[in-house]
């Protein structure tokens, strides 16, 4: 799963930075400028903002291609980027439900629960896996740890 997200992630950097890339080719050619904007400006800054965007998903893609490599949870920065990826795409799911129709909407969501389904099921283990002398392991509702503790003895009347 974490492989598909991975390459999910790969393409939709291409995706985003072509299209930003042909928007900015686009405004410059129109040489129209949008509330007094300067064409040049705007253009430059579609192709910056593609770029930006681009290597932001793509270096997700790469904690997610982590992930599937090692078989183990992202710890620390990659959890957070994973993280991020997950809120941008739900914000970019709400917006693409009113700017373009259901069907952006559809795929934004598609790959917000790939990625909630990678952070959930590879999830870290925080104590160790075996249960020691003294511990106990929670196994649906049973413990393997010491037997029973008897209650404390009643004071006796003096």
């Amino acid at each position: 799963m974490a492989w598909i997200l991975a390459l999910v992630l790969f393409v939709e950097a291409l995706g985003v930075a072509a299209l930003n890339w042909f928007l900015g080719i686009v405004v410059d050619r129109q040489d129209m400028s949008l509330a007094g904007l300067d064409p040049d400006a705007m253009s430059i800054s579609s192709k910056a903002g593609g770029i930006v965007f681009g290597l932001y998903f793509a270096l997700c893609g790469v904690v997610a291609l982590l992930v599937a490599l090692r078989d183990r949870a992202p710890a620390g920065f990659g959890r957070i980027l994973l993280i991020s990826v997950a809120v941008v795409h739900a914000l970019l799911g709400a917006f693409a439900w009113g700017l373009v129709g259901p069907g952006a909407f559809v795929s934004m969501v598609v790959v917000l629960g790939l990625v909630v389904l990678l952070l959930m099921t590879y999830d870290r283990l925080e104590g160790p896996s075996e249960g020691g002398a003294g511990q106990s392991v929670d196994k649906g509702g049973e413990s393997e740890g010491p037997g029973p503790v008897a209650p404390p003895a009643a004071p006796s009347p003096s």
